[in-house]
């Protein structure tokens, strides 16, 4: 069975390891499939919901958040990788999704309440950020993805989008694919940050980045929260709540010696310095070769906008067959 897979980030920030855990990793599993359609959007007009003032913050990280897509290996000949922004049909589809969707339903939406609550917006909430939900429902429908991997705490704004492929299809005609949640696995879907506080964030600053280099990552793993109360080498130590631990549950590949290592721990003998070394050596095993195929790629940016300009070519003409049929079956499409 074939699928179509709608996921996507908001540049405001360098992609970190809570990207790469949560989604990114899957996202190269999915493009291996050839069964699967795959769509990536870099969401840079849900960015300026709250960035409105500061547009220099998403348009320079368009090309970052790029570099980290190729870097991870997302191939542009496999998967389409576009920019919200120059899909203009995304924008039409989601005023007339609008009309569908009351005021009452967009406040009741918890991802809503609770991010409105967490920015401190108040009602001085920007409208835009206040109806990204609908402008979400545009995005997924637009491309017919039945497919959409979210985090837990992401599924409200999915149901809302189901609604509106309800509504839409019972007061006019079945034209939308209602989509599904892919969900992570329980308990891998969210990599706390090295600070131990929450999930890794780009706010918190509490984050390994993608690019960072061997010795800004050195650095980060260095200051990881361990346990407070392991002051001495001799000390028995805890490993619940020490981020180390818990990294090297994520990424390590010998859970046979990282078992070890956590019942010599809880014995004492064993020091932060040492767990945090092989920690070190563990993610540049991984993160290094991403590292590097970023570099080169970083040389050449040009080509890489070039991509996304040819990725978003692609995906317009995929929104706006969408968009034909939605103002067809709205019975709107006078000149057809």
């Amino acid at each position: 069975m074939s699928n179509t897979i709608l996921t996507g980030d908001r540049p405001t920030g360098k992609l970190h390891l809570g990207h790469y855990v949560g989604s990114l990793k899957k996202r190269v599993e999915m493009q291996a499939d050839p069964a699967n359609k795959l769509f990536i959007m870099i969401a840079d007009m849900q960015a300026l919901t709250d960035n409105a003032k500061n547009p220099e913050k998403v348009s320079a990280n368009v090309l970052e958040v790029a570099l980290d897509y190729l870097a991870i290996g997302l191939d542009p000949t496999k998967t389409t990788i576009f920019i919200q922004s120059q899909i203009p049909q995304l924008a039409e589809l989601t005023m007339y999704y609008l009309n569908l969707v009351s005021v009452g339903r967009v406040r009741r939406n918890p991802t809503v309440k609770t991010e409105i609550q967490q920015k401190n917006f108040g009602e001085g909430v920007p409208t835009g950020f206040f109806i990204y939900p609908v402008s979400q429902a545009a995005d997924i429908t637009a491309f017919k993805a039945n497919l959409v991997p979210v985090g837990e705490d992401q599924k409200p704004m999915l149901e809302q989008t189901q609604e509106i492929v309800h509504t839409f299809n019972h007061t006019y005609q079945e034209v939308l694919v209602e989509p599904k949640a892919v969900l992570p696995p329980k308990g891998q879907g969210r990599l706390p940050g090295i600070d131990g506080n929450g999930k890794m964030s780009k706010s918190l600053g509490n984050g390994i980045y993608l690019a960072d280099s061997a010795d800004v990552l050195a650095k980060k793993v260095m200051s990881m929260y361990t346990d407070p109360n392991h002051i001495h080498v001799e000390d028995p130590g805890q490993v619940e709540g020490n981020m180390v631990f818990t990294y090297l549950d994520v990424f390590g590949t010998d859970k046979e010696a990282i078992a070890e290592m956590k019942d010599h721990y809880r014995r004492g003998g064993l020091g932060d310095v040492k767990i945090k070394r092989y920690l070190i050596e563990v993610l540049e095993a991984e993160f290094g070769p991403i590292r590097a195929r970023r570099e080169e790629f970083a040389k050449d940016p040009a080509a890489v906008m070039e991509m996304l300009q040819k990725g978003s070519e692609q995906a317009e003409i995929v929104a706006a067959n969408t968009l034909a049929e939605v103002k067809k079956a709205m019975g709107i499409a006078y000149f057809d």
